[in-house]
Formats: C-alpha cells, sequence, structure tokens
C-alpha cells in the first residue's frame, strides 16, 4: 500500500495546481500523517471532532494512560464518572461505548476495512453513532491510506481554500477539489500543511 504522501503523487499533484507548489517552496512537503488501522486510531479521531488537536491529544492520552489496555472490552467498563476524569465529555463517551459494543458485537471489523471498497468501508463506519463523514474521512485517509478523500466537513480546510483560491462556498470549493482528482487527499494533507503552519501550530498531530 502506497502511502498518501509520495513523490511520484506529489509530482503529478504540482503539476496541476501550482497552488501546491506555493505551498511546498514556502513550507515543505507535508508530512505523512499516517495511523495505525484500528480501535484506538478510531477513537482518537472520535476524541479530535470539534476540538482543538492539542485539547484532543491530552484527553486522549489521559484516556490511554487511564487505562490498562487500550481496547473496547476495557473502555466499556469504564463508568461516567471514570470518562469525566479523563476528560471525556458525556457525547464523546457515548461515541467511544457505541464504537466498542459495535465492534465486541460484531458490527464492524475495524481490520476488514482495507478489503472492502471505500463507498462500503464509509458505509460501515458512519452506521456507528458518533462517526459522521468527517470522522470517517480521517479515518479512510489516516489510517487506510485512501488516495481520493476531501474532507468537505473540516474547517481548516474550507477556510485554507477560501484563503489560497476564489472559491467561497462549499459548493465552490468542493467543484474546486474535482481538479486535484485522484490526489484530493495528498491535496488535503498540503493544505493541513500550509494552514498549521502559517499559525505556527505543530504539524506532527499522529504523535503520542
Amino acid at each position: 500500500m502506497t502511502n498518501i504522501v509520495n513523490q511520484k503523487d506529489i509530482k503529478q499533484l504540482l503539476n496541476i495546481d501550482k497552488v501546491f507548489e506555493t505551498i511546498a517552496l514556502k513550507y515543505g512537503y507535508p508530512p505523512d500523517w499516517s495511523r495505525p488501522q484500528g480501535f484506538i486510531s478510531l477513537s482518537r479521531i472520535i476524541l479530535e471532532q470539534q476540538l482543538s488537536l492539542a485539547s484532543a491529544k491530552a484527553h486522549f492520552l489521559k484516556l490511554k494512560n487511564y487505562l490498562h489496555e487500550f481496547s473496547p472490552s476495557e473502555l466499556i467498563k469504564l463508568t461516567d464518572e471514570e470518562m469525566r476524569n479523563c476528560q471525556i465529555s458525556r457525547q464523546k463517551a457515548k461515541y467511544l461505548r457505541s464504537l466498542s459494543n459495535a465492534i465486541l458485537n460484531g458490527d464492524i471489523d475495524l481490520e476488514n476495512l482495507k478489503k472492502l471498497k471505500e463507498k462500503d468501508a464509509r458505509k460501515l463506519l458512519t452506521s456507528i453513532n458518533g462517526i459522521g463523514e468527517w470522522t470517517a474521512d480521517i479515518y479512510l485517509m489516516f489510517c487506510l491510506q485512501a488516495k481520493d478523500i476531501f474532507p468537505i466537513g473540516d474547517i481548516a480546510i474550507i477556510n485554507t481554500v477560501r484563503e489560497l483560491s476564489d472559491a467561497e462556498t462549499k459548493d465552490e470549493i468542493r467543484l474546486l477539489s474535482e481538479k486535484w482528482i485522484p490526489f484530493r487527499s495528498l491535496a488535503t494533507y498540503f493544505l493541513w500543511h500550509y494552514y498549521l503552519n502559517k499559525r505556527n501550530r505543530a504539524s506532527k498531530i499522529t504523535e503520542d
């Protein structure tokens, strides 16, 4: 499986749209934000919903360090109070329990998703309470290395495209992104890279 960030695809994307060449000249190429497949990574992405990366990382590490083993069977045992003590909101706790139950009940096999077509993997992911399109997009990109994902629900991506192009509405941005097919995941990485570096934020968003 080829990672999203690779020289061959970068060369083609830079030829498709010079905006990525501009980003590369200013900030270099984006890092490889790949994560392992499975429960831990998906749980972390759920915690990242509508939170800053720093806050989500802190909550994830607190939960991870509290558990003897970061697994569905162990997480499902935590009480509401234990979740709160790990800085997990009631809503996020509900989502993590939904994911844990889905795995324990055999409703989803995260290790098997890589064998499915993207649309089928997405359908399974979004069937779980708390996993919407954005969460599925991030898991497909980071964990399954899907190469043509454009997370239209990501605020940082929307703001960056507006800054770097004439596209304003989501429909205009979606239309613009079609120009980057079949490298929209790589394009997304470049846009995140620009967003984080311009704002002097740490770009290593996957380190534990």
